[in-house]
């Protein structure tokens, strides 16, 4: 999805704003972390997760967030002058746990004529 304007945004950060609080992480994760909470709402589901965050001095911790039907999340690019944060494993979990709830399609089988069944007795 493109943006409106994004001028003089550092490309890799995001500011998600949950809960009264903002949260700075890298773009990647914030996308993740909005993924996974749209489909624990469709679900009508919620979980904690953990996700990296960048504090204001510029040292990284962690967050803990329940997300789920009540969740109102909201990411925005951020300039910061930070490198991105970046963390691959956090990103494919999410990933993966919105896979689980939003599955695309069913695995092939190939043609049911050619499948063996066996019967048990």
């Amino acid at each position: 999805m493109a943006g409106i304007g994004g001028a003089g945004l550092d490309r890799g950060m995001k500011s998600i704003i949950y809960a009264h609080t903002e949260l700075l992480t890298g773009d990647a994760i914030a996308v993740a972390v909005l993924h996974y909470s749209a489909a624990l709402a469709d679900n009508g589901l919620a979980e904690t997760i953990e996700i990296p965050v960048v504090e204001p001095d510029g040292s990284r911790t962690t967050a803990l967030m329940l997300v789920g039907p009540a969740s109102q999340i909201v990411a925005k690019g951020v300039h910061t002058g930070l490198d991105e944060l970046v963390d691959d494993e956090v990103v494919a979990e999410l990933a993966r746990r919105t896979r689980m709830l939003r599955p695309e399609g069913m695995a092939d089988l190939g043609d049911p004529d050619d499948l063996e069944w066996q019967s048990r007795s």
